[in-house]
C-alpha cells in the first residue's frame, strides 16, 4: 500500500475507530463509484492486509511522507557534507560481460541479410506482445525460458494505455513495410481508393512498376521499355508510352488498379517513370519537372453514348471528332497565397483539375484575408479544352450526336485539331457545374474527359477489326479478273440501271493518291462528282447507300446549309469567354466523304466559300483574330437538279445548271441521267420495283423459300443485263459488308504508282479535248481534268489492289473521262464528238463500244433508276 494510502487509513481510524458491532452496508445501497480510466485498478484488500494496517506505523509513515514533501519543496543541498559520495566511481557502472563475444571474428552482414534478420526480430516482438495483450487463460504453454508469471498481468494491465501508443507506434511500422504482389490483391479498404493512398500499397506499387519498366522484355529479350526511356531522352520527350497490355500480362494486379483508381495510380507511375529516367539520364529534371506515364492499348472502347455513372473516376477509351478547339491557358498547379496582413506566404496547396483552392484565415495572424496569389511561387501547367463529338459513321439512325468536353494537359496541347478524328484514352470525372444546376433546379455534375493519351485515328480498318480470315478472303476476291465489274455491280444493288452513276461512285469510294509535287505542292487524290439529272432518277438514293457505304460520311442539303456549316464558324466559348474554331461539315468529313443535296440550291456566297476545300482540301480561317487553316480533306459527291426541272439536251452542260465554271472544273466526273421513255425498259423496271417491294415487307418470311429465291435470281439477271450490255453475269454480287471492308482495306493499305503508261495517248487526248471544247462551246477542259485521268486510273487499280497502274486502267479512266465531256453536249455535237473520240474509247479491255457499262460509263445515255 503506497504512502498516501496509509495516510488516508490512518486518518479515518484516527477519527472514528471500527467498532465489532457496526452493521454492514446493505447491498441496496449504491456501489462506490469506479476509478477513472486512467487510473490504475485497485487491488483486492485480503486478511493479510487487513493485518498491515497498524496505525502506529502508518503514522510515522505519513511524517516521514511529509518530510519527503518538504524536502522535495525546498530543494536539495547540492553541498551538503555528504556531497562527495555521489562522484565515487562504483563498481556496478561497468556492463556485464555475460553473453558478449569480443574474441570471435564475425563479417559485416550485407543490406539484404540486416533486413531480413530485422523482419524476424519485429515478427517475434510483434507476436509477444499480442501473447502477452491475450487473457492468461487463452494462453499457450510456454518453455522453460519463456514462462510467464500471471501474478503480473494485472500491473500490465495499468499500463494500457501506454501499450495502445505502443501498438499504434507498431502499426505505423508495419505499414511501412513494402507487400508482396499477392497480398496487393487483398484489397483492406472501404475502396480502392482509400487501399491505394496507404503508405506500403503505395511503395509497393512503385516497386512493382518499376520492376515492369526495367525488366519487361519482349520475344527477343530485348528491354521494351529501356528502349523507350532512352529515346525519350534523345528527343526531349515528356510522356512515356506503356501499352495496357504489356502491364496486364506482366502485372496483373496493377493494371486493375489503374483501371479502376487511375487517378491515384498514375501519380505514382510518374513518379517511377522519372525515376527510371534519372537512371540512364542523371541531369534530365534541368529539361522537364515530371515524366507522364501515357497508357494505350486499352482493351476496351467505349462510344461517347455509352458513358454512364459507373465509368466515373474509371480510365476509358473513346473515339470521337474534334469540333472545337479552345486557346493555351496556364493552370494553377501548386498555389500559394501572400497575407496582406502579416505577409506572409501561405502553401502550397495542390490544385485539382476541378476544385478551386480557396483558404479562410491565415496560419499565422489568424486573419480571415484579404489574400492575394503569389504569381513568383505559384507553379503552373498548361491547359486546353476540346469538344469531342461522336464520328458521323458511329451515330444511330435518327439521332443527334453527342459529344463531351476533354481536358488536355502539359504535353497533349495542341495534339488535335477541329475536324480530326481522334481516339482519347482518359479518366472520365464530373464537374461542379453552376449554370447547369441553376437550370435544372437540383443538383447534377457536369462530366468531363481528362485525357491521358491522345492519338490520331488514320488507321480507318480499327473499327472493323479485320481477321485473317477477312483479309484472305479479300485477296482471293481481288485475283477475280471481272472483280472491277463486280464490285460496279455491287454499288447500290436496289437500284435498277444506272451504270454511269454506281461507275462513279465505286471510283469516288475508291479514291485516288494523293500526292506533293516536290514537296511543296500538294494534289489531291479524293474524286469529285456532280450528279445532275431529272427529278425521279434516285440521285438523293445514291447519296444515302454513299453514306452508309463509307467508313466517314456526312450528309448536308444545299438548302440548309450555310458558308460557315460547311466550312467552320467561329463562337464564343462560354467556359473562357475567348473565340473557338468549330469545325463544319467538310471538315467533319475530313479523310472520308461530303454528301451534299440540292447543291444548285446554295447561293452563290456559300459555294464560292467551297472552292478552296474542294481543290485544295484546305479551309482558311481569318476571323474574330483567328488565322488559321483546317484540313478538309475529303471527296464530294454533289446532286444538283437542272434549270426548269429537266434536263434539256439541245443547250450544253453549262447552261442547265446555275453553276460557275469554277465550280464545275473541280469536278472531276460530271454524271448527266435522263428520264426517258422506253416501254421494253420500263416493263423491267416496274417489275423488279414490285419484286424487291414484296421481298422488303415485313411478312415476307411467310412467302415461300423458293419463290424467293426465284425471284431474287430473276431480278439479278435483269440487273446483270442492264450492266454487262444483255449478258447475264457468271457470278452474284459482292455482300456489302464485305464489300465495305474491300473499300477500307484498299484505300489504307493500297497506294498504287503509274507504271508504263501511254503518255503520248493521255496527252492527245488532253489536246483533242481542249479544241472541242472551244469549238462547240461546252465547259471548259482544264489541266484539272488530266489530273482527273490519273486519279480515275489510279482508283480502278485499287479495285483491283495491285500496286502498279497499267495500260488498262488507264484505257478505263480515258473511257470515263470521254463519256463524261461527251455526255455534257448538247444533242447536235454528240454523235461527232463520240466518233472522233472513238479511237481512245475503243482500246478498252475485253470490251467494245456497245458495251459501256462493263468497264467504262455511258454517260448522258438514257437511263431510268428509281430506289426500291
Amino acid at each position: 500500500m503506497s504512502a498516501a494510502n496509509r495516510g488516508a487509513a490512518a486518518r479515518n481510524g484516527r477519527k472514528r475507530s471500527r467498532e465489532p458491532d457496526d452493521e454492514i452496508p446493505s447491498s441496496s445501497a449504491a456501489p462506490p463509484s469506479s476509478p477513472p480510466p486512467s487510473s490504475p485498478p485497485m487491488m483486492p484488500l485480503n486478511d493479510e492486509d487487513d493485518e498491515e494496517l497498524d496505525p502506529d506505523r502508518d503514522l510515522i509513515g505519513d511524517i516521514d511522507d511529509a518530510d519527503e514533501m518538504a524536502e522535495d519543496e525546498d530543494g536539495i543541498d547540492l553541498f551538503a557534507d555528504n556531497f562527495e559520495r555521489d562522484y565515487k566511481a562504483r563498481e556496478n557502472d561497468a556492463y556485464a560481460g555475460a553473453d558478449i563475444d569480443d574474441e570471435g571474428d564475425y563479417e559485416d552482414l550485407d543490406v539484404g541479410t540486416r533486413r531480413q534478420l530485422e523482419a524476424r526480430l519485429n515478427k517475434r516482438d510483434r507476436e509477444l506482445s499480442r501473447r502477452r495483450r491475450m487473457p492468461a487463460a487463452f494462453l499457450q504453454d510456454e518453455d522453460e525460458d519463456g514462462e510467464m508469471d500471471l501474478t503480473r498481468q494485472p500491473r500490465r494491465r495499468r499500463h494500457h494505455y501506454d501499450e495502445e501508443q505502443e501498438d499504434e507506434e507498431m502499426g505505423e511500422d508495419i505499414m511501412d513495410e513494402e507487400l508482396s504482389l499477392e497480398t496487393l490483391q487483398d484489397v483492406k479498404a472501404s475502396s480502392l481508393t482509400d487501399w491505394v493512398a496507404l503508405p506500403a500499397v503505395y511503395r509497393s506499387i512503385f516497386r512493382e512498376f518499376k520492376s515492369f519498366l526495367t525488366e519487361y522484355t519482349d520475344d527477343n529479350g530485348t528491354s521494351v521499355y529501356g528502349t523507350r526511356v532512352r529515346t525519350l531522352g534523345e528527343v526531349n520527350a515528356e510522356s512515356l508510352e506503356v501499352s495496357y497490355d504489356h502491364l496486364s500480362a506482366s502485372k496483373a494486379i496493377l493494371a486493375y488498379f489503374l483501371a479502376n483508381a487511375p487517378a491515384e495510380v498514375l501519380k505514382i507511375f510518374d513518379q517511377v517513370a522519372m525515376d527510371v529516367t534519372l537512371l540512364h539520364y542523371p541531369d534530365y529534371e534541368r529539361i522537364h519537372s515530371e515524366i507522364h506515364v501515357r497508357i494505350s492499348d486499352l482493351p476496351v472502347h467505349y462510344t461517347l453514348r455509352q458513358l454512364r455513372q459507373t465509368h466515373l473516376n474509371c480510365l476509358v477509351r473513346v473515339t470521337g471528332v474534334v469540333t472545337r478547339r479552345t486557346g493555351v491557358f496556364p493552370q494553377l498547379k501548386y498555389v500559394r497565397f501572400d497575407c496582406t496582413k502579416c505577409g506572409i506566404t501561405l502553401g502550397p496547396f495542390q490544385q485539382e483539375s476541378n476544385v478551386e483552392v480557396r483558404i479562410s484565415y491565415c496560419q499565422n495572424c489568424q486573419s480571415r484575408g484579404p489574400f492575394t496569389l503569389n504569381s513568383e511561387k505559384t507553379i503552373y501547367r498548361n491547359y486546353q479544352k476540346l469538344t469531342l463529338q461522336e464520328s458521323p459513321g458511329t451515330v444511330p439512325a435518327g439521332r443527334l450526336p453527342r459529344h463531351r468536353e476533354v481536358i488536355l494537359l502539359w504535353d497533349l496541347i495542341d495534339s488535335a485539331k477541329p475536324g480530326e478524328e481522334i481516339e482519347v484514352t482518359g479518366i472520365y470525372r464530373n464537374n461542379y457545374d453552376a449554370q447547369l444546376n441553376n437550370r435544372n433546379g437540383f443538383p447534377v455534375f457536369a462530366t468531363i474527359l481528362e485525357a491521358n493519351h491522345v492519338v490520331q485515328s488514320h488507321d480507318q480498318l480499327a473499327g472493323f477489326r479485320l481477321t485473317e480470315e477477312d483479309e484472305r478472303e479479300i485477296r482471293t476476291l481481288s485475283r477475280d479478273p471481272q472483280i472491277v465489274d463486280k464490285i460496279i455491280a455491287s454499288i447500290a444493288p436496289s437500284i435498277y440501271g444506272h451504270t454511269d452513276i454506281k461507275t462513279a461512285v465505286a471510283l469516288s469510294l475508291f479514291g485516288g493518291v494523293s500526292k506533293e509535287a516536290q514537296g511543296k505542292h500538294k494534289i489531291r487524290g479524293d474524286i469529285n462528282i456532280l450528279l445532275l439529272g431529272d427529278p425521279g432518277t434516285a440521285k438523293s438514293q445514291v447519296l444515302k447507300y454513299i453514306e452508309k457505304t463509307a467508313h466517314r460520311a456526312v450528309f448536308a442539303t444545299g438548302q440548309g446549309a450555310s458558308a460557315v456549316g460547311l466550312t467552320a464558324s467561329v463562337r464564343r466559348d462560354p467556359l473562357t469567354q475567348e473565340w473557338t474554331l468549330e469545325g463544319g461539315a467538310l471538315v467533319l468529313a475530313d479523310r472520308g466523304t461530303c454528301l451534299i443535296d440540292e447543291f444548285d440550291k446554295m447561293n452563290d456566297q456559300d459555294r464560292t466559300s467551297i472552292h478552296e476545300a474542294m481543290e485544295q482540301q484546305t479551309i482558311s480561317i481569318s476571323k474574330a483574330g483567328i488565322v488559321t487553316t483546317l484540313q478538309a480533306r475529303c471527296a464530294i459527291v454533289a446532286a444538283a437538279n437542272p434549270i426548269g426541272g429537266r434536263y434539256n439536251s439541245t443547250i450544253p452542260f453549262a447552261q442547265n445548271v446555275e453553276l460557275t465554271e469554277p465550280i464545275l472544273s473541280r469536278f472531276d466526273i460530271l454524271v448527266v441521267v435522263r428520264d426517258t421513255v422506253d416501254p421494253a425498259e420500263d416493263e423491267r423496271l416496274a417489275s423488279f420495283v414490285v419484286n424487291s417491294h414484296g421481298r422488303a415487307h415485313p411478312s415476307a418470311s411467310s412467302i415461300d423459300a423458293n419463290q424467293n429465291a426465284m425471284e431474287s435470281e430473276h431480278d439479278t439477271e435483269m440487273r446483270d443485263q442492264q450492266i454487262n450490255g444483255g449478258e447475264p453475269k457468271q457470278e452474284g454480287e459482292i455482300p456489302q459488308e464485305l464489300l465495305r471492308k474491300y473499300i477500307l482495306y484498299a484505300r489504307e493499305k493500297c497506294r498504287p504508282k503509274l507504271y508504263q503508261i501511254d503518255q503520248d495517248k493521255v496527252a492527245r487526248l488532253f489536246a483533242d479535248m481542249r479544241r472541242e471544247s472551244l469549238a462547240t462551246g461546252a465547259y471548259p477542259i482544264t489541266v484539272r481534268h488530266l489530273e482527273a485521268i490519273m486519279r480515275i486510273s489510279e482508283a480502278f487499280c485499287k479495285m483491283r489492289l495491285s500496286e502498279y497502274c497499267t495500260s488498262q486502267d488507264v484505257d478505263r479512266a480515258i473511257a470515263v473521262t470521254v463519256d463524261s465531256f461527251v455526255g455534257g453536249q448538247k444533242v447536235s455535237c454528240k454523235k461527232a464528238l463520240a466518233r472522233a473520240f472513238a479511237k481512245y474509247t475503243l482500246a478498252k479491255p475485253g470490251s467494245q463500244r456497245s458495251q459501256h457499262g462493263r468497264n467504262g460509263v455511258r454517260t448522258g445515255a438514257p437511263a431510268t433508276a428509281v430506289m426500291a
